[in-house]
């Protein structure tokens, strides 16, 4: 009983036919496709070749290419591995591979192969073209182009007439499968070959299954909206964006780590025992990736010493402050002046000297953002919030809308850019009408309404999104004149000038379906996680894993004795979930979802063998570990955890 898949090779009879007058073969065959794989190459490619080799035919190359109906990634590989001396291309896929190739190659393109069908099920393809999957492909005598599904009438011996200035007559926005196929055929000089073919009959005894029907035609067109990827994951914003933003109580405690930003940890500049005051500089900034770190209450330093970091989950060296309850100012904190008269280094000299970093999650220092050595077009303020549960920049946005503007005033002239654009997802429609109400009258800032997927708040994503550009392999946002920042950072920006205030406090939210009394808060940074938890009634039941972000990028914490940080913009308490991973089937959904148009199942096989120079070879350093392809992996498998180690190593030169 044979084992169908998704393709099989043609009958060697029927090879050596279409093998009979064409020399100088570029072989190509699909390496992975939706059905489960013994191994990672498809035996087929090999038999085709020893086929060809004994027909005398010489073989310029060949090629492996996972999914090769998915035509955005299969384009660039293509264009690489094509050799200048082929003279026709034979592809060993199903029928989307060959349609696919054939839209991409000037050269004649045939297929090696015929789709079939297994137990009636054809899988989800990665294409818009579209395949019957009728087993008797035509598509070595139409140059690629299927009768069956790009004519309307699936017509077999040419075209009925009754087409129009190129258009169907029975779907007026459908091209003429027939003249596309004349057309090609003409261009590459076979069209003889066609004309000269007896009549063709469909022999519908065959399977016939339409695999692709509308539901899948919708997520199709909402995987590719705005960028490639992305995932619909269950929002539970529900449980918190009704809350109010308030207050939080004050902190008897802070502890401030001196490593809360990207870069190199501050210096601690006070001492056991000194008496500070609320925004004074308490950790100077070492080189210029670094940020100073303020005070977020007045009181007394009680400790210098290494404290539990909750990202790193090790001891990391602290300033610990027992509060007065005072909450007294420092006399650094005084407002800058109107921002009309401050210039751009005056701007930045301010956000640095304020410790403002972002406060998304990566916690870069904004003035170095915005002193790019490139020109900048675009700021870029991230409102989308696209991780589930976290409302927190939703409540920026509603409370805090005029500070958002400011601090995007602040920083477009600081970087000299001519625009600026806030994204606001769609599940946000009170902040969207609230934002484009306050900027209506402002010519060069635009509020852009993204539909809601995940992860759109990634800066390459929503660069993307918005300005239709792709920040290069290894570049930053400045390569294409972007700078992305997020809505509480334009609101740090905006108090640092304002009211003079360092970053010293943020809005959070605390939510989850284990949370007892979720809310958004105002938190001083270094407020204990414990004691917040507390606060909003602790979490309900014992199978709860508790996160510092959100639940796909968040930090578990077991220790919850750890402080906040400037980049901390939740606290969730979730269901905790066991994953028994198995052994990865190539299913292929990774590569489906990853937004970086990565293939996340290599990134699992070379973890395993510490193939490092693997692992680099597939571009794993632009993985932004968002966690698409965890979250739809079928087997369960921890790959974001595996690439992590996989990116140290090659950091590390191993």
């Amino acid at each position: 009983m044979e084992d169908y898949t998704k393709f099989k090779l043609k009958r060697k009879e029927e090879l050596e036919a279409v093998l009979t007058d064409k020399d100088d073969l570029f072989v190509i065959a699909c390496n992975k496709c939706f059905k489960e794989l013994d191994s990672f190459d498809e035996p087929e490619c090999g038999l085709f070749e020893a086929i060809a080799k004994e027909q005398g035919k010489t073989i310029i190359g060949s090629a492996q290419i996972d999914f090769l109906c998915n035509e955005p990634l299969t384009s660039k590989s293509f264009e690489e591995l094509l050799p200048k001396e082929a003279k026709n291309v034979f592809v060993i896929s199903c029928g989307l591979g060959i349609q696919t190739i054939a839209g991409l190659a000037e050269i004649p393109v045939y297929a090696g192969s015929d789709s079939v069908i297994a137990d009636g099920h054809h899988g989800m393809a990665l294409t818009t073209t579209l395949c019957d999957a009728c087993g008797q492909c035509y598509l070595n005598l139409t140059g690629g182009i299927c009768p069956i599904v790009d004519c309307s009438k699936s017509l077999l011996n040419g075209q009925c007439g009754g087409a129009k200035n190129g258009k169907c007559e029975v779907d007026k926005e459908m091209d003429c499968g027939w003249q596309l196929i004349y057309d090609r055929l003409k261009k590459q000089g076979r069209l003889q070959e066609l004309l000269d073919q007896p009549v063709e009959l469909r022999d519908y005894s065959k399977v016939n299954y339409k695999f692709i029907d509308e539901y899948v035609k919708s997520v199709r067109e909402e995987r590719y909206e705005g960028y490639y990827g992305g995932i619909h994951p269950t929002e539970w914003k529900e449980l918190s964006e009704h809350c109010s933003l308030v207050r939080f109580p004050e902190p008897v405690n802070v502890v401030i780590p001196m490593s809360q930003h990207a870069g190199a940890p501050a210096e601690p500049i006070v001492k056991v025992g000194q008496q500070v005051k609320m925004g004074q500089k308490i950790a100077q900034a070492v080189g210029l990736i670094s940020s100073g770190i303020h005070a977020s209450v007045s009181g007394t330093v009680v400790a210098v010493e290494p404290r539990r970091h909750p990202i790193s989950g090790l001891d990391s060296l602290a300033v610990v402050i027992q509060s007065d309850g005072k909450n007294t100012l420092d006399e650094s904190v005084k407002p800058a002046g109107e921002l009309d008269k401050l210039s751009a280094d005056e701007i930045i000299e301010i956000v640095r000297e304020k410790g403002v970093v972002g406060m998304g999650g990566a916690g870069f220092p904004t003035a170095v953002k915005l002193k790019s050595p490139k020109p900048i077009e675009l700021v870029l303020l991230n409102g989308c919030e696209c991780e589930p549960i976290l409302t927190a920049d939703h409540q920026v946005l509603l409370a805090y809308a005029d500070e958002v503007i400011y601090g995007l005033k602040a920083m477009m002239k600081a970087s000299g850019a001519p625009k600026g654009v806030i994204a606001i997802e769609d599940n946000k429609l009170d902040a969207v009408e609230l934002l484009q109400a306050k900027t209506a009258d402002i010519d060069n800032i635009e509020i852009v309404v993204a539909k809601t997927k995940y992860p759109q708040g990634a800066e390459k994503m929503l660069i993307k999104r918005v300005m239709g550009k792709t920040v290069p392999s290894g570049g930053l946002p400045m390569d294409v004149g972007a700078i992305v920042c997020n809505v509480s950072t334009a609101k740090a920006v905006s108090d640092a000038i304002q009211l003079g205030m360092p970053l010293v406090e943020r809005v959070m939210t605390v939510s989850g379906n284990r949370m007892n009394k979720p809310g958004n808060y105002l938190v001083k940074i270094g407020t204990s996680i414990k004691e917040i938890v507390n606060h909003c009634g602790d979490v309900v039941g014992d199978d709860v894993t508790i996160k510092i972000g959100g639940p796909m990028m968040g930090f578990a914490q077991e220790n919850l004795n750890v402080p906040m940080l400037k980049c901390s913009n939740g606290i969730i308490a979730v269901e905790t979930t066991v994953k028994e991973a198995v052994e990865c089937i190539k299913c292929g959904r990774c590569v489906d979802v990853c937004p970086m148009e990565l293939r996340p199942l290599y990134f699992t096989k070379y973890a395993l063998s510490e193939d490092w120079e693997g692992m680099k070879t597939q571009n794993a350093m632009d993985c932004i570990e968002c966690g698409c392809c965890e979250y739809i992996c079928s087997s369960k498998i921890p790959i974001v955890e595996r690439i992590k180690i996989g990116k140290t190593a090659i950091r590390e030169g191993k």
